[in-house]
């Protein structure tokens, strides 16, 4: 007997692969998107009170009442949308999950999703295993803007779903409200839902606005609007997210949810719902906390043959190396952390069709010391 692949051509995520490049060589890893500090204490004291209360049975399957009542207040807080804890918050295991539950609960067999490249790696195998097909759209650098007039012309008769993604992964490309505008006039045009990643809604940088799906209700109305805790708590590894959405949304979604994960860690999300409700300004001030390691790790490159524009959201920087090297850029990655002991991501692999752009990124999410390490290494090259 032979197995055939639903997903033939999927190999081992490059996160995985980079990761485990850079452990076998002993270099820095810049590459995966992890902090390598660790969360709040407060936080950590939270989880293991629960953890050692008698908080480890089943929860809810859509998440346990006290963390799904304190996302809906921190929404309405942030983004002035009004959510019924009850109907409309979902708690996953990670993001990854719940933008895979988003895209099966819309997708039927020969759909089409439109996705912007360089696009997040786990889109389209959710598309994929839905029995849809992803038409891509290229962004460029350097400031990766969507051409909505050209998602317009994209949309055919089966374009049943627009992924967003905004603060964008791999490039910190940040929507502002001219994309809600060409968003809606998408919408307008067709019988289309939104799945949006927002997993890095609290880091946006030199004042700019996060411009969440959740703010505008007649976009709302057709969104699943998914964010994570990982990312804003420094603990990626615990993967505790969420998904917010209309009721009628979210009972599609939950009816995935419960054959997927079912649930997620009851310590972890009755810690993270005491923490969310006493400690807002965490999520507050996390935008001033990463934008000083952004401008930590430009700086420290200033001097360097990168060049290079700041982010302007995420925990990532992308480095142009054209004037190092014109190495296809995941042939350099791999090179670079085997022999300068640094890792990074290829840009080119989250393209349908790479473009001629010699980028690579790199995640400032690490203390202090690890980012100069890496800069003085990066700026001998």
């Amino acid at each position: 007997m032979s197995l055939t692949s639903k997903l033939p051509g999927v190999g081992t995520t490059i996160f995985t692969v980079m990761s485990k490049l850079a452990a076998d060589e002993g270099a820095i890893n810049l590459s995966q998107g992890y902090p390598d500090f660790d969360g709040p204490p407060l936080l950590l004291e939270r989880v293991g009170h629960y953890l050692n209360n008698g908080y480890n049975q089943y929860p809810p399957m859509a998440g346990v009442e006290p963390l799904r009542e304190a996302i809906a207040h921190k929404v309405n807080a942030l983004y002035g949308a009004t959510l019924d804890p009850e109907t409309e918050v979902t708690v996953t295991s990670g993001a990854t999950e719940a933008l895979f539950c988003a895209v099966t609960a819309v997708i039927q067999p020969g759909d089409e999703a439109i996705v912007f490249d360089p696009c997040y790696d786990s889109y389209e195998p959710a598309v994929t295993l839905a029995g849809g097909t992803c038409r891509h759209i290229p962004l460029y650098a350097p400031d990766f803007r969507i051409d909505w007039d050209r998602v317009a012309d994209a949309l055919g008769p089966r374009t049943r779903l627009i992924m967003a993604n905004t603060p964008h992964n791999p490039t910190g490309a940040v929507w502002d409200e001219r994309d809600i505008d060409g968003l809606r006039n998408v919408l307008a045009r067709g019988d289309l839902y939104v799945v949006a990643d927002e997993v890095y809604e609290h880091i946006i940088f030199d004042g700019r606005p996060h411009v969440s799906l959740a703010r505008y209700p007649e976009v709302f109305d057709r969104s699943f609007v998914v964010s994570s805790f990982g990312k804003t708590y420094h603990a990626t590894g615990w993967k505790v997210a969420y998904c917010v959405a209309p009721a009628e949304l979210s009972a599609e979604f939950r009816r995935i949810h419960q054959f997927v994960t079912f649930t997620t860690a009851t310590p972890l999300q009755y810690g993270i719902a005491d923490f969310l409700s006493q400690c807002p300004e965490h999520h507050e001030n996390l935008a001033a906390f990463y934008q000083a390691k952004r401008d930590l790790f430009c700086s420290l490159l200033a001097e360097s043959r990168f060049k290079l524009t700041p982010s302007a959201g995420t925990f990532f920087q992308l480095l142009d190396y054209g004037a190092i090297t014109n190495e296809p850029d995941a042939q350099l990655a791999k090179r670079w952390t085997i022999e300068e002991k640094v890792a990074s991501i290829p840009i080119s692999i989250f393209y349908d069709e790479p473009p001629n752009q010699e980028l690579l990124r790199f995640c400032f999410a690490k203390d202090d010391a690890t980012l100069e390490k890496a800069a003085q290494i990066l700026c001998r090259l």
